[in-house]
């Protein structure tokens, strides 16, 4: 299907693992990340190291809100630039051909791969997996495992990181 192709290819970012987060049952996925320790000229702060994992995973759990409910507005809280373009221009797609798309996350294998010299921005490598369905309505028009890679740039805002870039492909 088209349209699933194209969602796909958009979307659902070595070393040692830091931690794996199970997150509840079976609707969370699972987390791992690499140590952050080598990520750029300048040293990683815990509070840092959080809260960028903390606000990319909520802005996967926004993205599938605003593209399940077809709502471009929920793109907002944690999504700038190019990023918010794309996804918002997805939505509009959406709403012409009448259908929603909805992810479940099943893994995030993220790895921080530069964090810039004036803390500007963050890039990070998401090797992620995930169940996508395209609706029309109550009708499921079709279903897709995906395993994908992601490049994601994020950057400060007054109360969060906001994913300024989120390109995907395959591993």
């Amino acid at each position: 299907m088209k349209i699933m192709g194209k969602l796909a290819a958009f979307l659902p970012f070595g070393g040692a693992i830091l931690a794996t987060v199970l997150l509840s049952a079976s609707t969370e996925p699972t987390v791992r990340v690499a140590p952050m320790d080598t990520v750029g000229p300048r040293s990683m702060e815990l509070q840092t190291q959080s809260s960028v994992i903390r606000d990319y995973l909520l802005a996967w759990q926004t993205m599938d809100a605003a593209l399940s409910q077809n709502r471009p507005d929920l793109l907002d809280a944690v999504f700038v630039g190019k990023a918010k373009e794309k996804l918002a221009e997805t939505v509009h797609e959406q709403q012409g051909l009448g259908i929603e798309t909805s992810y479940l996350p099943k893994s995030h294998d993220i790895k921080v791969v530069f964090y810039s010299p004036e803390g500007l921005s963050i890039q990070l490598l998401d090797e992620v997996e995930y169940d996508m369905n395209v609706r029309k309505g109550e009708q499921s028009l079709g279903s897709d495992h995906i395993r994908a890679r992601y490049v994601a740039v994020l950057s400060p805002t007054e109360t969060r990181w906001k994913v300024r870039v989120l390109q995907g492909g395959t591993p």
